[in-house]
């Protein structure tokens, strides 16, 4: 490990010692931390206290300035939101940054795209619904996951801020032989 992500990690669990120790030591604060039925809003309740215990490991700090020379540079959309970038476009190909935070589909819309799917989470995560399966998939940074055209899926949840960056790789069955 480099020194510089050995004193990152030291940061966070010297920050997580002193919400622990400050939750300890307020009976509302702890009220509050026990009815968090989420990560996030843990991350959250520890950051209006004061604490950045959010960052995963790895994950670097602020983004860079001009969203166009680095993917996850660019500042998070609208709470609810996602924001799509063209890439790359050739004939029968795609491709594509979005940027959701804590965005999920309507209720009851389902995405049935007419071209194949290759998408890879870059930073955060999210839950996917396919109509096809019981169980959503939890996706993390990282993880990728191709989708057959016209299989119908849904976002179930995304990361609040920073969000959750994809890359999207969309091309028509065509091309793909």
């Amino acid at each position: 490990m480099a020194e510089a992500q050995l004193q990152q990690f030291l940061a966070k669990v010297a920050a997580l010692h002193a919400f622990v120790a400050l939750s300890e030591a307020d009976a509302s604060l702890r009220a509050a931390l026990r009815d968090c039925s989420t990560h996030h809003e843990v991350v959250e309740l520890a950051r209006r206290h004061g604490f950045e215990i959010g960052r995963r490991w790895g994950e670097e700090g602020p983004a860079l300035e001009g969203g166009d020379a680095n993917l996850l540079g660019a500042p998070c959309p609208s709470p609810g939101q996602e924001t799509t970038t063209l890439l790359l476009e050739a004939p029968g190909l795609r491709l594509e940054r979005i940027h959701s935070c804590g965005a999920r589909s309507p209720e009851g819309f389902w995405y049935d795209q007419p071209d194949q799917e290759w998408v890879l989470v870059l930073q955060g995560s999210a839950r996917l619904q396919f109509a096809d399966e019981a169980m959503p998939r939890q996706l993390s940074r990282g993880d990728s996951l191709m989708i057959e055209a016209h299989r119908r899926h849904r976002v179930l949840a995304s990361d609040p801020a920073p969000g959750t960056v994809w890359l999207a790789l969309y091309w028509t069955k065509a091309i793909a032989g």
